[in-house]
């Protein structure tokens, strides 16, 4: 296909299938493996909204930003948060520049003149992500983060919006997208979603890698760690993972930031000596650093 004639073309159009989808995630230096890249690629051809549950670190968020990048287009992204409404989700009026405009007006005509009718006009309207993201339609993919954080009614408000990709401001009037937005909704499970919504979604869960596999992870978002120090950092956080019960389990993008504050201290590989260097990065909780402090050999076999 000739760049003139995909240029009109959704970008999810220019995808001809699975392995082309994990090709765009390899170029943004994401590694996907064969589930993620079929539920992402049929996340766009359906389109359908798709559900990425996992263990908090193992890529949800990094594989929306990777496919936006590799399509090429922009990242609207709306972080979930406990107590948040529609208005800031959807979209807000700018109330300071509409008094300010009612004062200007009524200083250079003090009949006021259409200035009141003038409140609402576009200028004043402040887009939230889910309005910038009907706006913009298959030119952007919309990551809802981290989903399980909000309420039982913004996550209904949510599926209605997800429903027909409309919504209707009262002062301006129907707003709908072009065509759906690529839509990506991560959940971390510190709630259970309502099924509702799990049946509006294709849904995949992302585990932990093995350990060559995150070594690939390692190697490809921080290059300059070298190779031996990589494979020493994956297996201590591996049997971080397995062998000991932690509050927070390290994910991938511990493993990398250890890796990589390793390699700035000078080390070579995770030693009894220099376990501690930059542990930080990797064991986020007072009482799992004390468990990890008391079983080392158990953490460094094998590293």
């Amino acid at each position: 296909m000739t760049a003139a004639s995909s240029a009109g073309r959704p970008p999810a159009a220019r995808i001809g299938g699975i392995d082309d989808v994990t090709g765009l995630l390899a170029g943004q230096d994401y590694l996907a493996d064969r589930g993620l890249s079929t539920a992402l690629y049929l996340s766009l051809i359906l389109p359908q909204p798709l559900l990425l549950e996992g263990e908090a670190g193992v890529g949800k968020t990094e594989a929306a930003k990777a496919l936006a990048d590799g399509l090429g287009v922009e990242l609207v992204r709306l972080q979930c948060y406990e107590g948040i409404d529609a208005n800031q989700a959807l979209y807000e009026w700018d109330y300071p520049r509409q008094l300010l405009h009612l004062r200007r007006a009524g200083e250079a005509d003090s009949g006021g003149g259409g200035a009141a009718d003038e409140l609402f006009a576009e200028r004043f309207l402040v887009e939230r992500p889910l309005l910038k993201a009907i706006r913009r339609g298959d030119a952007c993919v919309l990551l809802i983060d981290e989903i399980d954080r909000a309420d039982d009614e913004f996550e209904a408000f949510l599926l209605e919006i997800l429903s027909d990709f409309q919504i209707s401001i009262p002062e301006i009037g129907a707003v709908a997208a072009p065509r759906p937005p690529a839509v990506i909704i991560t959940s971390n499970r510190t709630r259970e979603l309502h099924d509702a919504l799990k049946r509006r979604c294709l849904y995949h869960w992302i585990d932990f890698p093995g350990l060559e596999r995150e070594i690939e992870i390692v190697a490809a978002r921080a290059p300059e760690v070298p190779e031996r120090l990589a494979r020493s950092a994956g297996r201590a956080v591996s049997n971080l993972r397995s062998r000991l019960e932690l509050v927070k389990q390290p994910g991938v993008a511990e493993t990398i930031s250890w890796a990589r504050a390793l390699h700035r201290l000078g080390e070579e590989r995770v030693t009894p000596d220099n376990f501690d260097s930059g542990l930080g990065a990797v064991v986020k909780d007072r009482d799992d650093l004390a468990a990890v402090r008391t079983r080392l050999d158990e953490i460094l076999d094998g590293a």
